[in-house]
């Protein structure tokens, strides 16, 4: 099967999980193209057999070249499965508020762009002290010491669950 799995980041994080799913269906036996979708304005979706798409929130959105991708190509995503990870902090804890919240989001973008993703998987993000602008740093101190009392503030700390993601991409793939 070809598989594309395109993904919009934007400390990383997002990109590092495409990478690991694009890894895996390779692995797999797959054909798979790994791209970021603020250079995919020529791509023909034609050519793959399904999708994934990842993409991480920020201030409850997501970044900009997922929702113009979406828009634009509503009709193919729509008509194929395409599995959508959507990553974020909220994911890795178990406040019942913020998980409705993330469903939300995601149904916000699906009503805003047109698409409504065959399967939506919520996926725990990183705290990246390393790589945060001063505004950034501080707004995430405050939540990550919401989140995880234990957490080192000064450190990075990656929350996304590996083996839960690839038994999420392994059930996709089964469908």
């Amino acid at each position: 099967m070809k598989l594309l799995v395109g993904y919009a980041s934007t400390q990383g994080q997002t990109r590092k999980i495409a990478r690991h799913v694009a890894d895996l269906l390779a692995d797999r036996g797959h054909v798979v193209e790994l791209l970021a979708l603020e250079d995919a304005d020529s791509l023909e979706l034609g050519r793959f057999d399904r999708a994934i798409l990842a993409a991480s929130l920020h201030v409850g959105h997501y970044q900009a070249a997922l929702v113009d991708f979406a828009e634009a190509r509503r009709d193919w995503l729509n008509a194929h499965l395409v599995l959508f990870l959507s990553v974020s902090l909220a994911a890795a804890g178990h406040d019942a508020e913020e998980w409705r919240a993330l469903d939300r989001i995601a149904g916000d973008m699906a009503q805003a762009t047109g698409w409504t993703p065959s399967q939506v998987v919520q996926v725990a993000g990183a705290y990246a002290p390393s790589r945060y602008d001063v505004f950034t740093r501080f707004t995430m101190r405050r939540i990550i010491a919401a989140k995880d009392a234990q957490a080192d503030l000064s450190q990075d700390k990656e929350y996304t669950d590996w083996a839960a993601l690839d038994a999420s991409v392994s059930a996709w793939l089964a469908a």
